[in-house]
């Protein structure tokens, strides 16, 4: 492996232990230190990429919390039947979540709740991400109010902004009960809302 290819390598391992690290413990009580124990590199290596603690903490939010939460919901967006396809998205998401998931949370939202108060950077982040989330769903249901699956009636900027703090809600109340069957119960509330929104 050529020098490029093993910095590259380096760069990949840091921020996935600290992706970790940050999902598990939030990125205020996440340590360096644990993160280079983790990956077995040296502060010399951790610095080449990252000045500081904070834009390894932004580089995590923009090239892993982010694009998971992104690819997730890309397929559903291009759909004439946003509420079917969404609902199958949520019900699959149930499905495959895992105890730890539901232990931790969502991740953009735990960055959210924690930095948004006290770091502009996060907070504008976090922000464009949500936003994004947003308008992509309200595109979606437009889209549907185009094809004729979705209620014309409905303002598709309002539901999306509900969809989403809904969401959002749910997973946090579970992460906070660790209660899987409280969330899967809030889930199909959900869906059972979008149901209602249908042409």
């Amino acid at each position: 492996m050529n020098v490029a290819a093993i910095s590259e390598d380096n760069r990949r391992k840091l921020l996935e232990v600290a992706a970790e690290e940050i999902l598990e413990k939030g990125f205020q009580a996440t340590s360096i230190g644990d993160i280079l124990s983790k990956t077995g590199l040296s502060k010399g290596a951790l610095y080449h990429h990252f000045p500081s603690k904070l834009t390894l903490g932004y580089a995590v939010f923009e090239e892993v919390f982010r694009p998971e939460c992104v690819a997730r919901w890309t397929p559903t967006l291009n759909d004439s039947d946003p509420i079917t396809s969404i609902s199958e998205l949520l019900r699959t998401d149930m499905g495959e979540m895992t105890d730890e998931s539901i232990r931790l949370g969502c991740p953009i939202n735990n960055l959210g709740q924690e930095m948004s108060p006290i770091d502009e950077g996060f907070r504008q982040r976090i922000s464009g991400a949500i936003n994004h989330w947003r308008s992509d769903l309200q595109m979606a249901l437009e889209r549907g109010q185009e094809a004729g699956t979705v209620n014309k009636n409905i303002n598709a900027m309002q539901v999306a902004t509900f969809f989403v703090a809904s969401m959002e809600g749910c997973i946090g109340l579970a992460k906070n009960a660790q209660d899987r069957e409280l969330l899967s119960n809030c889930v199909e509330g959900i869906i059972n809302f979008l149901e209602g929104l249908r042409a």
